[in-house]
């Protein structure tokens, strides 16, 4: 019904930048909460960023004034712009998006397949 298709990510040198996207296809009725998780290998998948419909963001605190999400509503698009990349960073980039299908329905939450993001000299 409703499918996520990610793109960007790769490989980078410590210092530099990355941009993530992650387009909604399908049954959309509307879109509430939309956001990137990350999960590195032996970690927990967590929280990177979200942004909300009326276009409120949240960041963790390790990736405050370095990464930028934001959302093209007339695409159902959202962003993530990954400026000053860390070997930390390294991991796959998950995002996620709240959608109602249909009018009066629960959002329901749906995830892209993930893109690898290493950074690395």
């Amino acid at each position: 019904q409703v499918q996520l298709v990610e793109s960007g990510g790769g490989l980078v040198q410590p210092g530099g930048s990355l941009g993530l996207s992650c387009a909604a296809s399908g049954s959309i009725f509307s879109l509430y909460e939309m956001g990137w998780y990350r999960q590195a290998p032996g970690k927990q998948r967590e929280l990177v960023a979200a942004i909300r419909s009326g276009g409120r963001t949240t960041y963790v605190d390790f990736v405050e004034g370095r990464f930028t999400i934001s959302r093209d509503k007339a695409k159902n698009t959202v962003y993530l712009q990954m400026n000053n990349l860390k070997r930390k960073d390294t991991a796959v980039y998950y995002c996620n998006e709240e959608v109602q299908i249909s009018k009066g329905t629960i959002p329901g939450d749906y995830w892209g397949q993930g893109n690898q993001v290493t950074v690395s000299s």
